[in-house]
């Protein structure tokens, strides 16, 4: 298949469908602020200099390095587009158990991923239309849907901002609630949005078997880049060695699912687009495990 077929591919929902994913989502974001609680920004205050870097590398230098990669790489529109909005959006809460196995800086981790996933609202529209607007090829994606970053903000707090603040305050309020529903709550809405994914892949599934070869390179260069930028920038600035792969963890792992919702709402599910999100929410589970079990295998006190 030529690699511009990619970008006629279009993995769309109905209405109904798209509304029910959003609230998944919602569902999924508001399970994992549960485990998080106000004393993790709290933290960012008290010990501001890890969150700061590794904010630094995940909504600056990742977004950065990912318009000059989209440059490079044998990329088309909509996947580069896809890559952009990947790198635009907060970790996920997968980097903190990640960051555990890997013997790094758990606190620090959730510090980041509470902190992050509240600047997403406003830095992952942001950078999307910074990013998205300096590449001649996805800056005619933007056009054709007339994208308005106030419409994605609106889209992310709805689906993002809100859960978190409910979630946060179940935490705090009801800390018996949180504790009996947390596990079954992020299982299930996990479940299911895996389920909108499969339905959505299935109906072009052999488009998605020719295209996975280029989707998969640039997927696993990009995530590559993440990590590689995380642990360097908590290495110039001398983090100790389990911050730094706090640091590498939190900006390698990121919040596909919230990139798939705004691939659907905004862009019709475009191909490459889609695929890129989809593949990058699958590539960072196998390439974080493999990290965290090389770092786990290796002293966490050296600097």
């Amino acid at each position: 298949m030529d690699a511009t077929a990619i970008d006629q591919i279009s993995l769309n929902f109905n209405k109904g469908g798209l509304l029910a994913l959003n609230a998944v989502i919602g569902l999924m974001m508001y399970g994992m602020a549960l485990d998080m609680k106000l004393e993790d920004f709290k933290r960012v205050i008290l010990s501001p200099k890890g969150p700061a870097i590794g904010l630094g590398a995940q909504f600056v230098l990742l977004p950065l390095f990912t318009f000059f990669l989209t440059l490079v790489l044998p990329v088309t529109p909509s996947m580069a587009l896809g890559m952009i909005l990947v790198a635009a959006c907060p970790g996920g809460n997968l980097s903190n158990v990640l960051t555990y196995l890997a013997n790094g800086n758990t606190a620090l981790s959730v510090s980041m991923t509470a902190v992050s996933t509240a600047v997403a609202i406003i830095m992952t529209p942001l950078n999307l239309s910074i990013w998205g607007a300096m590449n001649p090829a996805t800056h005619d994606i933007l056009r054709k849907v007339s994208l308005d970053p106030l419409d994605v903000f609106q889209t992310i707090v709805l689906i993002l901002g809100i859960p978190l603040a409910l979630g946060i305050s179940t935490s705090r309020f009801y800390p018996r609630l949180a504790d009996r529903i947390r596990k079954p709550f992020k299982t299930i809405s996990v479940v299911i949005f895996c389920l909108f994914v499969a339905a959505a892949l299935g109906a072009n599934w052999q488009n998605f078997l020719r295209a996975i070869g280029l989707v998969a390179f640039g997927v696993f260069i990009h995530n590559a880049l993440a990590l590689f930028l995380g642990y360097s920038s908590a290495r110039l600035f001398s983090l100790e060695e389990r911050d730094r792969r706090a640091v590498s963890i939190e900006v390698g792992i990121q919040n596909s699912a919230l990139a798939l919702v705004l691939i659907f709402q905004f862009f019709g599910g475009l191909g490459g687009m889609a695929i890129i999100a989809g593949w990058w929410g699958i590539w960072h589970i196998i390439s974080g495990l493999s990290v965290s079990l090389f770092w786990s295998r290796r002293p966490s006190a050296v600097r």
